[in-house]
């Protein structure tokens, strides 16, 4: 899975700069899922996931207890700041610069994409300690 994610990282690193629309609309994804985990709210983070990471978590609490094991710093924070972000599409690619509960720094992708019904819907998220390399 992760290495899907990291292939759809280095295809968007080559699109364009997203519109400070598609930008805005999947920081508010984001920033809604990342709050929904700060009040462990399973059934509201969920609701944030593409079909496909669904599929691969068909319930919330499963879905919770993967972000909480191995996104810990996603799930637990010092700070959360939006970096650039880039569009193919229907695709967008954000960055997010975290801190994590210890005071290490992360370096997280996410890569959204629109639904047909209109809504923009979590892909995927690799996430690498501040200054690793892929």
């Amino acid at each position: 899975m992760r290495a899907i994610v990291l292939i759809a990282a280095i295809l968007f690193a080559l699109a364009s700069p997203a519109t400070a629309d598609d930008a805005g609309a999947a920081q508010d994804v984001i920033r809604a899922q990342e709050q929904a985990f700060g009040r462990d709210d399973a059934a509201a983070a969920y609701s944030y996931a593409a079909p496909a990471i669904r599929r691969i978590f068909p319930q919330a609490e499963i879905f919770m207890s993967m972000v909480q094991s191995q996104y810990a710093p996603v799930y637990r924070h010092r700070s959360f700041e939006f970096g650039a972000a880039q569009s193919d599409g229907d695709r967008i690619a954000q960055r997010v610069h975290i801190v994590d509960a210890n005071g290490e720094a992360w370096e997280a992708l996410y890569t959204l994409e629109r639904q047909a019904d209109g809504s923009l819907k979590i892909t995927g998220c690799s996430l690498l300690k501040a200054g690793q390399s892929v």
